[in-house]
Formats: C-alpha cells, structure tokens, sequence
C-alpha cells in the first residue's frame, strides 16, 4: 500500500496510539508481533502516513488497554483520517481546546503568527495574559489560571535546540490596547523587546499608518513542517480551525507575502516598541 500525506487527523490519531502504547509498555515491534502484523505497518499509522481499519485501530486499543471514552475518540478519528481540515469544537474545555495545536507547534520548522489586537499568545507575560483573559468577561474565574499557565508553558518552545523559526507580525493597534495598566503594558512591551533580539525570532510591527492590509480579515498562524505539509490555524470563541487545503495554504503564503511588504524591518519595529513603552511610562 502506497504512503499518502499524513492529516491533521491521521497525524492526531497516530500521536493518540503512540501515547497509548507507550503507556501499556509496548515498543512499535512489539505491537506488530502481538498482531501479526510487519512493523512498518505500526509505523506508518504512527506517523499518519498509512490508514488502517477500524478492527486494526480497535485491535491495537484494545491490546494497549485504553479506557473507553479514548478509544472512541480516537477511533472518530480513524474514521475521518483522510478528510482535510479540522474544525475543532472546544467550548469551555481547555485540553481539547490546546492539544492540538500544541502539538502542531511542538513539530513545526517554522511558525509565522499574526495578531491584529493583542500580543501573541506565546509572547505574552503572566500578567499581561491575565488581565487580557479577565478582561474579556467571558470566562469562568476558576478556568483563569489554568489558561494562563497553559500559555506559559508554550514558552518551553523558545531556545530548544530544536527551536522553530518564528515570526511575528505584530500591528501597532496591539501595542497601543492597553491591557492591565501602565506597568502590565510596560513590562509586556520591554518583555517583547527581549525577546525580538533572539535570533530565532523575527518580529515586525505594522504601523498604524500603513493602512488597510493583506492580514485585515484577522489572526492567524501558518506552521510549516520537516515531513508534513503546511497547516494553516485560526481561532475563535468557540472552535479553532485547521487548514491545511494547498489553496488555503496558497492563500495565506500570500498574506505572508503581503505583510512583509507593509511591516517595517526588525530594527525599526524595535523602535516603534521602545517608543511606545516610553510613553506607557510617562
């Protein structure tokens, strides 16, 4: 059977049965003998790049011990591993909301983030995440903590030897909201700072002053892979989608494109930063 190009489904699904079998003890080998099966078939639905039934999915499930509501889950996935995109339906579950893109970001070579209001989420500081999640009156109190701890821990991406190349386009209306007060701002706009001088990161803002712009229908963030094809991820209040379509793909390479005509270079970002921080302060 010829290998196809792996989903964000058979992708999830293969991370979901490598978790499980870790769990239960088991070695990729050692499922194959267990199931007669040859070992590049465990392989393959490992890494998404081969499909399998439904009785394969449940056989290695059942083998590995994985509790119920696992299993149906991921046996949901099984059934949909060939169709493109993903619509996410998270409401109020904070796991289900970020796994999945966590786990994008944990395998990506590149990631290019866009945010038209407010800092991206990886480059926010503890403080500035909170008063941004308080601030929108829609979240239970109890959920506030665990969101912005969950948010922190992306930060493990930063400085690993295996670091994606990250840029972000920042526009100048996200500098300028203020969130959380004068210190809050300021301490998020010298945190940013900091870090746009790391050499895996580039971040350009686009000023107020350029106009209308590709990025004007909203965030979105492109995550570019080694062995999968590009995804594109946007989100909402309710749901987060995955792209990953080669026109939808296509189309987001040119905002990309068109963001970087509009946005200054690093240097002069940095400056429109520190101006900005300054007056936060005085």
């Amino acid at each position: 059977m010829k290998d196809r190009e792996p989903t964000i489904r058979s992708r999830e699904l293969g991370d979901g049965l490598r978790k499980w079998m870790v769990a239960a003890g088991f070695t990729g080998r050692e499922i194959a003998k267990e199931l007669e099966w040859p070992d590049s078939k465990v392989s393959r639905l490992l890494t998404g790049k081969r499909g399998a039934s439904e009785a394969d999915v449940a056989a290695f499930l059942v083998l590995c011990k994985v509790p119920a509501k696992e299993r149906a889950r991921l046996l949901a996935l099984r059934a949909e591993h060939d169709k493109p995109g993903w619509l996410q339906q998270f409401g109020k579950h904070l796991p289900a909301q970020l796994r999945t893109l966590v786990d994008h970001e944990d395998t990506a070579k590149a990631i290019t983030d866009f945010q038209p209001m407010v800092i991206p989420g990886i480059l926010q500081t503890p403080e500035y995440a909170r008063a941004l999640l308080t601030g929108t009156g829609t979240l239970p109190s109890e959920e506030i903590d665990s969101r912005v701890s969950a948010r922190m821990a992306r930060k493990s991406l930063f400085g690993r030897p295996s670091s994606p190349q990250f840029t972000f386009f920042i526009h100048e209306f996200a500098l300028q909201l203020p969130v959380g007060g004068a210190e809050v701002m300021s301490e998020q706009l010298h945190y940013l700072l900091q870090m746009s001088v790391r050499p895996y990161i580039s971040l350009r803002v686009i000023p107020v002053e350029a106009g209308v712009h590709a990025g004007i229908a909203g965030a979105f963030k492109l995550m570019e892979f080694e062995e999968f094809k590009p995804v594109v991820y946007l989100d909402s209040e309710t749901a987060s989608l995955f792209l990953e379509g080669s026109e939808e793909i296509t189309a987001y390479r040119r905002v990309v494109k068109a963001l970087v005509r509009k946005a200054p270079r690093e240097e002069q970002s940095r400056e429109l930063i520190a101006t900005r921080a300054i007056k936060v302060t005085s």
